[in-house]
């Protein structure tokens, strides 16, 4: 099985799906059909059995420890029970909330986690944006900014439990030499004059972060993922989904990821105001906290070009490296200029 990673992303697909229908068994469960819903790096299977759909998602190896992605889950379980509107965690028949599981079909042992099947449509994609007329934008964004504020309120005053354990969106794990998810700055693809800017950037958002309060009251465990595929909507309901990059981090940042494949839209500015005024309705939101979107949306941009400089060979990088490259240096170039407008 050591050529598993010169498969094809749709044998590969085949190969998880046997690993999927094994690893059912830890939940009784004799799944009617297996399909899959994503393949990036998790792969996220739709499950049918009898009157009961689930989501089972298949965890990439290396990237977070079984510990980490048991916390996930916990904190997943604490907000579902707490009434927020996230997937529900199934646990196996034994009463586990993850399993490691092996077959000859992959590789690797691979965790796997199960959840109650989310109905509803997704608010976007990544790759194609928000497709929403304007009344639609407004309604939805002012939920998601509703939804951003509890969950900040509940992990901000929320126990963790022993042996808690996520990654942090800090300014180390940002900015910092060795970036939660890559040195950006070191993409292979970027232009001489591309890298004095992300760098100038770089430096500029290091320094406000570095002199930035870390507080429960800006900054908690965050969902950190808040992109239009991981929202979906049923009429006037919205569903947050994949808590996979979930760590500690400041609440502008959550925000930040929210807005950030709307940059450029012509909806931008009413996403953003219902966004903040959702927000408002359920946690405050001092000014002096939202002056530092802009630095928050550049960070975001780094970070997705750290996310394709240490997956360059995947086809998702390959396909989104030019949009991603143009979005981080259309906002670094906005950021300095506002800021030496601000010195000024």
């Amino acid at each position: 099985m050591d050529n598993f990673y010169r498969l094809s992303p749709a044998l590969q697909a085949d190969r998880l799906a046997l690993l999927a229908r094994h690893a059912l068994k830890c939940w009784d469960i004799q799944p009617e059909s297996i399909s899959l819903i994503k393949y990036r790096e998790n792969a996220v299977f739709k499950v049918i059995a009898g009157d009961n759909t689930y989501a089972l998602r298949i965890h990439r190896p290396g990237y977070h420890s079984k510990v980490a992605l048991r916390s996930e889950l916990q904190w997943m379980a604490a907000l579902d029970e707490a009434g927020i509107a996230v997937p529900r965690v199934i646990p196996t028949a034994d009463n586990r909330l993850l399993v490691s599981v092996q077959t000859d079909a992959v590789p690797e042992a691979r965790c796997i986690d199960l959840f109650a099947w989310i109905s509803g449509n997704q608010l976007g994609s990544v790759e194609q944006g928000v497709s929403q007329n304007n009344t639609s934008i407004r309604r939805i964004y002012l939920k998601i900014g509703q939804i951003a504020a509890q969950l900040h309120n509940h992990a901000s005053c929320w126990t963790l439990p022993d042996g808690f354990e996520r990654h942090a969106w800090d300014a180390d794990g940002l900015v910092g030499g060795q970036p939660f998810w890559g040195r950006f700055w070191e993409l292979e693809t970027l232009t001489a004059e591309q890298r004095r800017l992300l760098l100038r950037a770089r430096t500029k958002v290091s320094d406000t972060l570095k002199a930035l309060e870390k507080s429960p009251r800006n900054y908690s465990l965050i969902h950190a993922d808040f992109v239009p595929e991981n929202l979906m909507t049923d009429g006037d309901n919205v569903r947050l989904l994949d808590f996979d990059d979930a760590g500690f981090g400041w609440h502008l940042f959550e925000l930040a990821t929210a807005l950030y494949f709307m940059l450029g839209d012509r909806d931008y500015a009413v996403a953003k105001t219902a966004l903040i005024d959702g927000y408002r309705q359920c946690r405050p939101l001092p000014e002096t906290d939202l002056a530092l979107l802009e630095t928050f949306l550049t960070a975001r941009g780094f970070t997705y070009l750290g996310w394709i400089q240490d997956r360059q060979e995947t086809e998702t990088a390959r396909q989104m490296t030019s949009d991603l490259v143009s979005r981080a240096c259309r906002q670094a170039e906005k950021y300095l200029s506002g800021q030496e407008i601000a010195a000024a």
